[in-house]
This record gives C-alpha cells, sequence and structure tokens, in this order.
C-alpha cells in the first residue's frame, strides 16, 4: 500500500501504520549524510534520544517529541526518525526524544508526572551533549505538540531548566486537556495522562492554562483532523494572542497525519517556519 494511503486509514490504529510507513519510505531512500547517535538520559529503557547532526553547521536545535495520546505503543523509532532525519539534511540538529508513556510493558510506566519528567530532563540532556543551545525549537505532533508546548513553561512550576526552549511548532497538538477530555479525544487518554479528569487545578501539565508563553508558537494543523480537532489549535492560538503571547494559527490541507509526512507540502510549510527562525 502506498505511504499517503496508509497516511489516511481512520482511526487511531493509523498512528501506527503512519509511522511505520514512514519508516519503511526512508530505509528505501539513499544513505542520507547525518551522524546518528543514541543517548541515554535515565535508567529506564525509555529515557533515551537519538542526536542526527548535519554534515555542515548546524542552525540550530530541534527536539522532536512524537504522538501517539502518550500512549506505549507509540514510539521514536516509527514516528520520529523520519522528521528527525528530514531536519538533519536540512541543516539542524535533530533530537528524537523517547519518554515514559502510559501503560505497562515495554514503553510503559508513564503519566503524570514521570512522562513529564522524562521530556524536561530529555531535553535539559542536550547541556551535555556537546551541541549549541542558543537555538532550541520543540516539534510535536498530536501528544507530542501537548508535550513540546508544555516544555517551554516547564520552568515555572516543578522543573529545572538547563535548556530553555526558544521555540514551538505544535503539530495538530492537544493544546488543551480538559477541552480534550470533554471531547474524549483519544477515548480519554488525557485523563488516563493524569490519572483523573483534568481540572484548574493541573495548570502545571496544560498549556491552555499556562498562557502566555515567554517563546513564539506556531500551531500547523490539517483542516480535515478528526483525530484531534482544528478547534484545540485554533482556541490556543485566539487565546495566546489575547494573552500577548507571540503565536500563529499555520493551516494546512489534510488530516491529522499530513504534518508528519515529510514529502508533503505541509511539512514544506514547516520548512519555512524553520527558516524564519534560522
Amino acid at each position: 500500500m502506498h505511504r499517503r494511503t496508509l497516511l489516511r486509514l481512520p482511526g487511531l490504529a493509523a498512528l501506527g501504520a503512519a509511522g511505520l510507513a514512514l519508516t519503511a519510505c526512508q530505509e528505501d531512500d539513499p544513505a542520507v549524510s547525518v551522524d546518528r547517535s543514541r543517548h541515554t538520559y535515565g535508567d529506564d529503557p525509555s529515557q533515551y534520544g537519538e542526536l542526527f547532526r548535519p554534515a555542515g553547521p548546524a542552525r540550530g536545535v530541534v527536539v522532536v517529541i512524537h504522538g501517539g495520546f502518550w500512549r506505549a505503543e507509540y514510539n521514536a523509532e516509527d514516528l520520529g526518525t523520519p522528521l528527525a532525519v528530514a531536519l538533519a539534511e536540512a541543516g539542524w540538529v535533530a533530537w528524537n526524544l523517547e519518554y515514559r508513556r502510559i501503560g505497562d510493558g515495554e514503553g510503559g510506566g508513564g503519566g503524570a508526572p514521570a512522562t513529564f519528567d522524562d521530556v524536561a530532563a530529555g531535553i535539559d540532556a542536550l547541556a551535555d551533549l556537546d551541541v549549541d543551545t542558543s537555538t532550541v525549537v520543540t516539534l510535536g505532533h498530536s501528544a507530542g505538540g501537548h508535550l513540546a508546548t508544555w516544555a517551554a513553561g516547564r520552568g515555572r512550576y516543578d522543573w529545572p531548566e538547563r535548556v530553555p526552549v526558544t521555540h514551538v511548532v505544535s503539530q495538530a497538538g492537544v493544546l488543551d486537556l480538559r477541552a480534550s477530555e470533554e471531547e474524549n479525544l483519544g477515548g480519554g487518554a488525557a485523563g488516563q495522562l493524569l490519572g483523573r479528569q483534568p481540572t484548574v487545578a493541573d495548570e502545571k501539565y496544560d498549556p491552555a492554562q499556562q498562557l502566555p508563553l515567554d517563546v513564539p508558537v506556531w500551531c500547523v494543523h490539517g483542516t480535515d483532523d478528526t483525530i484531534v480537532p482544528l478547534s484545540q489549535s485554533q482556541s490556543y492560538v485566539d487565546r495566546a494572542v489575547e494573552a500577548g503571547a507571540t503565536a500563529e494559527l499555520v493551516e494546512v490541507e489534510g488530516d491529522h497525519f499530513v504534518v508528519i509526512d515529510v514529502e508533503s507540502d505541509a511539512w514544506r510549510r514547516h520548512m519555512e517556519i524553520l527558516d524564519s527562525i534560522a
């Protein structure tokens, strides 16, 4: 089956199919001139990242945070690697970050606060990897968009911030945990992440309650997304701008997965955003 067909399969099952198809396509490509290395930031098997360095001078660092409604069955290797390779080919250092997710067994052990602890520690691990962290962009898809946006404000709460985030690109991000739960996105995934119904007491976990952020945020979202509705990005940007933050809604044609298709027009729009940064 063609990769673009796989990217449009309905429901959560499509998320796994999309990642597998993207990875398979990348393996068919000629070898790319990037250096790839794996580094751990903790003792759990999920506490690692893979660093992709460009062949020439780096424009900055992009932290790739994969989605999958924070669940263990979805992983950085399948969903993040194609994006990291594309970013390194475009001159960015890409840090494809894995973290503990919801569930038991391999990849599990996450939820609040473990998932958040991991993302914070994983970003801060860049301080020890001999990379220039003056420009650090978090780029995350779906649940990863939630974590990418959250990470930019983590220093206000319970997490250290050795490596501050300077820019955020949310790809169809779950940016309002209370609205996500009210709409039963991912079968109640936000409640499973927190271990309870999200409330106003969950500001430290919820980007929608952390406005305004001190860094610019781009919310890239497919107009035909039926898994995470466009309203998640629209509402976030409207409220961010009203609060005095710098935020932009970037609507692209396509579904939930078009934003992680590195051959799509949507991905080219991501490249334009990154070009405006460095």
